[in-house]
């Protein structure tokens, strides 16, 4: 039985994804982000409601103009049971609550509603840009379950772990998300050398997920990461097998040429010409045969409208 991520890259050449939501939010004036939870809580405030919404329907509006299926993710990055009490809301449903207004701001949307994918969204517990805190395979397994479950109950279509530094968390991930019975992705921080931030090259870190976990992740993405890093990553020749090329279908993109560990360590947000973004992202279809491209930090709905606008023309 398909769902309606599966029935989405079977049916279309390309898929858009959403551009930044958080970083958005983090330079909108008035809005406050959680110290734990970071965007999870802001459905339970009027205005940060509204501003999460306001972000959502302008990804949602370029799609249904530029005809593209388009992918978002619920706010629910950072909304594991320990975060979630940590910000004081453990007697709510975080993650169902988040998956749900989601859900309905697209069902809004009438019949461009069906080429609307939502993911339930996970993370690493620490930083996701020091692998050196990454939890092992055993131990994420048991902490991300939760998580997993509740996203999955919440009926979001397929469950995303975005965002990942290291190996081993990652197999812990996948396998939390693959004992939901959805559908899931796995998706990478890249560095130009063509390996994870912890060191381990992306074919050794997908041959290894493949065969660790059953069912194994749908397919991989990288997020996160500058699209010529991206390029370099995959073309390198530390990904001689050609796997990364086979199982990684997109490209979640930010605008910043910086590596990992340049990006995490500046102090201002580096932006790229929307036009720039969207050209080279774009060419990512034919170059590398990419089908779900998108933005991350940095990006905006006009990046976002740009990308779309050179996809849909192609």
């Amino acid at each position: 039985m398909t769902n309606r991520l599966q029935e989405l890259l079977a049916a279309s050449p390309v898929i858009l994804g959403e551009g930044a939501v958080i970083e958005r939010l983090r330079r909108s004036p008035g809005i406050r982000l959680d110290e734990h939870v970071v965007n999870s809580a802001l459905i339970y405030d009027k205005s940060g409601r509204a501003a999460l919404e306001a972000i959502y329907r302008q990804y949602l509006d370029i799609g249904q103009r530029h005809q593209l299926p388009l992918l978002l993710s619920t706010p629910t990055w950072r909304a594991g049971r320990e975060r979630i009490a940590a910000a004081g809301l453990a007697g709510r449903d975080v993650n169902g609550d988040n998956s749900r207004f989601l859900a309905e701001l697209r069902d809004s949307y009438g019949d461009y509603a069906r080429q609307v994918a939502i993911c339930g969204l996970m993370s690493c517990r620490g930083d996701a840009y020091k692998p050196a805190e990454a939890m092992s395979a055993d131990a994420a397994g048991d902490f991300h379950s939760w998580q997993a479950n509740a996203l999955a109950a919440a009926g979001v279509d397929f469950l995303l772990a975005a965002t990942l530094p290291a190996l081993s968390e990652a197999i812990g991930l996948a396998r939390a998300q693959a004992a939901t019975g959805l559908p899931y992705l796995i998706s990478f921080v890249a560095r130009p050398e063509g390996t994870l931030l912890d060191g381990t090259p992306l074919d050794t870190a997908i041959a290894t997920i493949d065969a660790a976990v059953t069912p194994r992740p749908l397919a991989y993405l990288i997020n996160c990461t500058h699209a010529s890093i991206f390029r370099s990553a995959l073309l390198n020749e530390r990904n001689s097998s050609l796997l990364a090329r086979a199982r990684i279908i997109g490209l979640l993109a930010n605008t910043a040429a910086l590596s990992p560990d340049e990006l995490d360590e500046s102090a201002a947000l580096v932006e790229e010409a929307p036009e720039v973004f969207g050209n080279s992202v774009a060419a990512l279809r034919d170059e590398l045969n990419m089908k779900v491209l998108g933005g991350c930090c940095g990006t905006d709905e006009s990046h976002i409208d740009c990308l779309a606008g050179r996809l849909a023309q192609e």
